[in-house]
């Protein structure tokens, strides 16, 4: 079964007087969700003690957690200061995994900058191979995470979905994070049919079998985009920017697929995610 949660708990749960981390795993039980994706995009400002009260709650709710690593990181940064923060950011990340027994760390793979795309993506290969195949001899890989890098909505950003299929050949305990808004961001609305969706997962099972697409993990809203790819997040209600989750819906119930499913709509996180997991039950039911 598809798990549905967002990233965040957007307007909706601060205007019923919640506040605080501690109150988030029982308000997504009681909203009818399963998954939740906490971000720890501007930095990890948390104490391990917290991690560790929190996870304790989200694991009695039977909450599925996923963690975002900052935003800053980049493997292809040609700077070895800037690479060795890169990997810290990963290594914290994998710590605050743990304290939280969370399952799942996204994080953003690259950015061009000065170097051509074709440098920045060979850089950020051989880092990939070179930074996880050393946690893998450091034995941390225990079999409780995977780690996710992103498809990304940036034109100067690493990570079509082609991309990130193939830098999760590198080691198995890589799997994509298929954001469907990126990918529509950067192919200017090309997410419109069941068969767009199909051929991103197909290639996904082509490259990485069908046991790692079956564990990816999908980040889904609308997205404004431009020229150069995403400008903004949407909400669901929007009706000028794709693209529409029908379609995945489609796609996940005919291959059998479970991913989790995050939402990261701009401020009705919860409210959208509840939408897509109706859409996929009705398709489900359909079948």
């Amino acid at each position: 079964m598809v798990l549905f949660g967002p990233s965040g708990c957007g307007e909706e749960f601060y205007n019923e007087g919640h506040k605080g981390l501690l109150e988030v795993p029982k308000w997504i039980k009681e909203y009818g969700l399963d998954a939740y994706e906490y971000s720890f995009g501007h930095g990890y400002q948390m104490s391990s003690d917290m991690a560790t009260k929190a996870g304790q709650l989200f694991k009695e709710y039977g909450i599925k957690l996923s963690l975002h690593a900052p935003f800053y990181i980049n493997f292809a940064n040609p700077d070895e200061e800037m690479y060795a923060k890169t990997i810290g950011y990963i290594y914290t990340g994998i710590k605050f995994l743990k304290a939280f027994g969370a399952d799942r760390l996204v994080f953003h793979s690259a950015s061009c900058g000065k170097l051509t795309r074709e440098e920045a993506l060979k850089l950020t290969s051989e880092r990939f191979k070179e930074t996880f195949g050393k946690l893998e001899e450091e034995g941390a890989f225990d079999g409780s995470f995977l780690l996710c890098p992103e498809t990304m909505g940036k034109t100067m950003q690493i990570g079509d979905y082609k991309e990130v299929v193939d830098l999760c050949t590198i080691n198995s305990n890589l799997v994509p994070t298929f954001d469907f808004g990126h990918i529509n961001s950067i192919e200017q609305g090309g997410m419109k049919s069941k068969e767009d969706f199909k051929r991103v997962i197909d290639y996904s099972i082509e490259k990485l079998g069908f046991e790692k697409t079956n564990n990816s993990h999908i980040h889904f809203s609308k997205i404004q985009y431009g020229p150069k790819g995403e400008i903004r997040h949407l909400n669901y209600d929007d009706v000028v920017y794709g693209p529409e989750f029908d379609g995945l819906a489609e796609v996940l119930v005919e291959y059998d697929l479970s991913p989790r499913v995050i939402c990261e709509s701009m401020s009705m996180m919860p409210h959208d995610a509840k939408l897509m997991k109706k859409i996929y039950l009705n398709t489900l039911d359909k079948n």
